[in-house]
């Protein structure tokens, strides 16, 4: 049930009910990709629209400094960043907000396929990112 307290929660209560179904299916101990391609089958049936390994580029003085790779992003606006650890630390989390800095996204889920499924919701709104 969305709360509509969250923003883009009608998104990431489908998301999250993909991974405790990819989960519950494959459990512990697969490679992130085996979580990736499960979910990006699961999200579709939650008639989602999908991208996968996005590229995100980050600037520095407006000059590109780099480049990374967001596992997923639903309906562009939410990224969705899958781990496979043991649990999440704080440097997934410094992850995910970091891919939030670096797009216009504001919404976004840190997904764990640990021993014990886990998940984070990051939430970085526009008028809280620097330009």
């Amino acid at each position: 049930m969305a709360n509509e307290h969250y923003i883009h929660s009608d998104i990431t209560d489908k998301v999250i009910k993909a991974f405790y179904n990819v989960y519950n299916k494959l459990g512990y101990g697969f490679l992130e990709k085996v979580y990736e391609n499960s979910m990006m089958l699961e999200l579709k049936k939650f008639g989602l629209q999908c991208k996968h390994q996005c590229p995100i580029k980050v600037f520095y003085d407006n000059e590109n400094v780099g480049e990374y790779f967001a596992d997923i992003i639903v309906n562009d606006l939410v990224i969705v960043e899958l781990k496979a650890a043991e649990n999440l630390c704080e440097e997934h989390e410094c992850q995910l907000v970091n891919y939030l800095k670096a797009t216009d996204l504001e919404v976004g889920l840190l997904l764990n396929f640990g021993k014990i499924p886990q998940l984070k919701r990051k939430v970085l709104t526009k008028d809280h990112k620097k330009s």
